[in-house]
């Protein structure tokens, strides 16, 4: 009889990922809630694989292991991984790549119509008996017809272009990784300069991984470029967007407002001038958790680790670094 593979399930992903565990003679489950990392470095030693969600996994973790082959993630972004000792060790980190997209894409829209139609607001004023000053409030936006700027065009930034073209709105993507007949045979248009082109976004929505290259990539010196109207959003990787910047901008009424779901520091820090700042939408790290997409997620986190004992795993699944 085969040994079975374990997996180490760093926090408990949905149900139905679970049972593929104990439904598969092959494989069997050590669950842990404890992020600690000197738990962590005693849990990974023995392990064939792991299946990880926020918890971080430095090289003093990963150098311990003995057996471990693969890191699956439940998500697509993978900062929380030293990908130094992964390369070393050989060991491949696969993503959620099908599970989050639609989910994302929708948060977007959600945040953004909330910005720009001023819902909150409207909401209160109801809320706090102030009917009769609705004509005193200050106007909504509307998106129609609006410039709209993705910038990451990956299963996320595809999920969302299809939402846009629905609102009638002009779609720019930036994203040097793609070839401008992708971009047009989705609607958009393909733009060479990230810098000229938000001079003139109304919307700018971040769908990019946090690299060397995009660590504060929109600071001051770009958020004073864009319009006054502008809205911007980040659902992808805290960092990437200059916090103390997008706070001065902001009280500056250089751009409309912003939807943040990711920070630089997760928790943030409670001194954070964003956590004050009622012209930003914040979120915690939630664009992906709905019902629908944690089962998605889950199932997809196992059956990555699954099929790839089983020689299956599709290869735009497998990180490349």
């Amino acid at each position: 009889m085969t040994d079975k593979k374990k997996i180490l399930v760093i926090q408990k992903v949905h149900g139905k990922g679970m049972d593929l565990i104990e439904n598969h003679p092959n494989f069997e489950a050590d669950i842990t809630e404890d992020l600690s990392i000197e738990n962590l470095k005693s849990k990974i030693v023995d392990c064939d694989a792991v299946a990880i969600r926020i918890a971080k996994l430095p090289a003093e973790v990963i150098n311990l292991s003995k057996k471990l082959k693969i890191i699956s993630r439940h998500g697509v972004g993978y900062d929380n991984i030293d990908l130094k000792s992964v390369k070393e060790k050989n060991i491949k980190i696969a993503i959620t790549a099908n599970a989050n997209a639609v989910t994302v894409a929708e948060h977007v829209m959600n945040v953004l119509l909330n910005i720009a139609k001023r819902n909150d607001l409207y909401d209160k004023t109801v809320r706090e008996g102030n009917f009769q000053d609705r004509t005193k409030l200050p106007k909504k936006l509307e998106i129609w017809k609006k410039n709209f700027l993705i910038a990451g065009f990956g299963r996320i930034g595809r999920a969302l272009i299809k939402r846009c073209l629905g609102f009638e709105m002009n779609v720019f993507v930036f994203d040097p990784y793609v070839d401008s007949a992708t971009i047009e045979s989705f609607g958009g248009k393909k733009v060479e300069s990230l810098e000229e082109t938000v001079k003139s976004m109304d919307v700018i929505s971040l769908h990019m991984p946090l690299t060397d290259k995009t660590k504060n990539l929109i600071n001051f010196d770009l958020l004073k470029t864009m319009k006054k109207n502008c809205i911007l959003i980040n659902a992808a990787r805290g960092g990437i967007i200059h916090e103390t910047d997008l706070d001065r901008a902001l009280n500056e009424d250089l751009i409309f407002g912003a939807a943040i779901d990711v920070f630089e520091k997760e928790p943030p820090d409670n001194n954070n001038p964003l956590l004050k700042n009622n012209k930003v939408f914040l979120s915690p790290h939630t664009a992906a958790f709905t019902e629908e997409c944690m089962m998605r997620m889950g199932i997809e986190t196992i059956q990555n680790i699954i099929d790839f004992f089983e020689n299956k795993i599709e290869k735009s699944k497998i990180v490349k670094f």
